[in-house]
């Protein structure tokens, strides 16, 4: 053991060695960063401004746009600082400090999509009952018990990856720190364990979609006996962009798991990576603006509010 190196830093992958393609990768994956902020921001920004939307639905869906913020930040401006500047290391500290978050906004995420759909539920199946039942104090306490939820899951992977030095390599197949390739070169102890914590995961994640899914059976069983279409719109209008969302998360989830990995820059791993880190941030609040009519009118209004067209010009 005397004679083995304890890495401080990494090496990531590099897509090319030419300094033109690493530019353009830079100023690709800013443009696509940039345009996730915009949007998340701009849907946050037209929920507050508008009281009427000031609901459970559109409380969870700031929280849920918030976190999609802080997901693409933690991985992605690594990924253009290097690129800009031909860099391909990171150190041990934001190695840790990368898994962490990532695994700590992903299990949030994951935690309001479940709270969301029993809002939906209750709020299309219970109507009579939705004001006694999601109050905001239930509001506040299943925000909170998520992030806190998402604080010790977070902990607990983060502490046991990094509790032993890392002796085999340095070099990350990834172009950030991803989960499988930092377990790949650590030591066997941290494996076993992280093995249990996964097999313990696993069965909560299978109950948490067990419940996504009842939840979305019930709610369109309960839309499609709607008599009146008008009723039939609005509710779809309020549950498909959610619906939308999880099949995203869940997509770019099987893609995190299963998906290709390779022990040499490709391009096929690059746009894996991007998929299931940069294309949920960037598309969900593409499909609240799209399938949401009132997140669509506040943040018309919204416009209109700082630009000075007329509200009527977006509505068209």
């Amino acid at each position: 053991m005397d004679n083995l190196t304890a890495f401080t830093e990494f090496l990531l992958m590099d897509i090319s060695s030419s300094r033109q393609l690493q530019l353009l990768q830079g100023a690709l994956f800013l443009g696509v960063y940039l345009g996730a902020l915009a949007g998340n921001l701009l849907t946050i920004s037209a929920i507050v401004s508008d009281p009427r939307l000031h609901a459970p639905m559109y409380f969870f869906i700031t929280n849920l746009s918030f976190i999609d913020l802080c997901c693409i930040s933690v991985t992605v401006p690594k990924l253009i600082i290097n690129s800009l500047v031909g860099s391909s290391t990171i150190s041990l500290a934001e190695c840790a400090t990368q898994i962490f978050l990532y695994i700590f906004f992903a299990s949030i995420e994951l935690s309001f999509l479940v709270v969301m759909s029993y809002d939906r539920y209750v709020a299309i199946c219970h109507p009579l009952h939705y004001g006694l039942t999601v109050t905001p104090r239930m509001c506040t306490q299943a925000a909170g018990g998520s992030w806190a939820t998402g604080l010790v899951y977070s902990s607990i992977h983060t502490s046991n990856m990094f509790r032993l030095p890392f002796t085999k390599s340095n070099v990350i197949h990834q172009y950030f720190c991803d989960v499988p390739q930092v377990m790949r070169i650590s030591a066997p102890e941290v494996q076993f364990c992280e093995f249990i914590i996964l097999a313990v995961s696993a069965g909560i994640v299978v109950g948490c979609f067990t419940s996504l899914v009842l939840s979305y059976v019930r709610i369109f069983s309960a839309v499609l006996k709607m008599r009146s279409a008008e009723a039939r719109n609005k509710a779809l209008s309020t549950c498909t962009p959610q619906l939308l969302i999880l099949v995203l998360f869940v997509v770019s989830s099987l893609v995190a798991v299963f998906g290709p990995t390779a022990d040499t820059a490709s391009l096929t791993n690059l746009l894996t990576a991007v998929f299931y880190i940069m294309a949920p941030p960037f598309l969900n609040p593409v499909i609240y603006s799209l399938r949401n009519r009132d997140i669509g009118s506040a943040l018309a209004r919204l416009f209109t509010r700082y630009s000075g067209i007329p509200h009527h010009h977006f509505l068209d």
